[in-house]
């Protein structure tokens, strides 16, 4: 109850965030942008981020963070660190979080993602791979650390955590009057493309009235789950049957990341 409580916190602060910055006017936040930038503190942060310095630019966005009590520098750096994080998840840069792995006689990319419980799809964005070839002696980034997700049906809000610490937020939509359940899930299956099977009627993935855009990740409560959108214009609502709905760029982000089996709370 208490890392719910601690989570619902999180993502209250992210949203009010959120909302101040679109209530601002245009003008006024173009100023807070140039603004942004001659703090010397985020002008060394960007620098190092522009030089292609990742890690170092991550660490620099953090300690400008815990110096600024700014609602709008806040949610910026917040924006800026969760970029980071995404661009080093998906390139050869090595953290905490990942090992460098030499490639054994007999292996494959599906064998490798097994043993460290992380996802084909990963491993080949991760080292720039164009194929599932490889080769005895290559030494490929892996992912070690166990992601998360928890959905905030509250605010339609997604985090994806990495050993419990908050990744990315997405903007969702969960079901109409309240119909998204609540409770700990796993993901059991993972499609791409997926054929939409509704009451009395197979709708293919290239037809306009299949709503589960180009990915789906299914719980382990039969019908449920997330996917993608037709309707991106509706994200941030309730308005789904009462799967999570996410843009199809960015449900395809999360489907690459996380493996089978993987956790998925639901709060309200």
């Amino acid at each position: 109850m208490k890392r719910i409580y601690m989570i619902g916190i999180a993502s209250l602060v992210i949203l009010g965030l959120m909302l101040i910055v679109v209530l601002i006017p245009k003008g006024k936040r173009t100023k807070i942008e140039k603004d942004f930038r001659k703090t010397p503190a985020l002008k060394e942060a960007s620098d190092a981020l522009l030089e292609g310095r990742i890690l170092e630019a991550k660490d620099l966005y953090g300690k400008a963070m815990d110096g600024t009590q700014d609602p709008n520098s806040l949610k910026k750096i917040q924006e800026k660190i969760e970029e980071i994080n995404i661009r080093i998840i998906f390139s050869p840069l090595l953290d905490f979080c990942s090992t460098k792995y030499e490639v054994k006689p007999q292996d494959a990319l599906e064998k490798i993602a097994k043993k460290f419980n992380t996802t084909v799809n990963l491993i080949r964005r991760a080292n720039n791979l164009t194929s599932d070839i490889i080769r005895a002696g290559q030494e490929l980034k892996v992912s070690t650390c166990v992601f998360s997700i928890v959905v905030d049906k509250s605010q339609n809000l997604l985090f994806l955590k990495r050993n419990g610490e908050v990744v990315k937020t997405y903007v969702v939509s969960t079901g109409k009057d309240n119909s998204t359940p609540i409770g700990t899930f796993k993901i059991v299956n993972k499609l791409e493309n997926p054929t939409w099977y509704k009451a009395g009627a197979v709708i293919p993935p290239d037809s306009p009235d299949n709503i589960l855009g180009s990915r789906w990740l299914g719980f382990d409560l039969k019908g449920y789950g997330i996917h993608g959108t037709t309707e991106p214009n509706n994200l941030g609502e309730q308005v789904t049957l009462g799967c999570v709905r996410m843009k199809n760029q960015e449900v395809e982000e999360l489907f690459d990341i996380v493996p089978l089996g993987t956790e998925v709370i639901i709060i309200d």
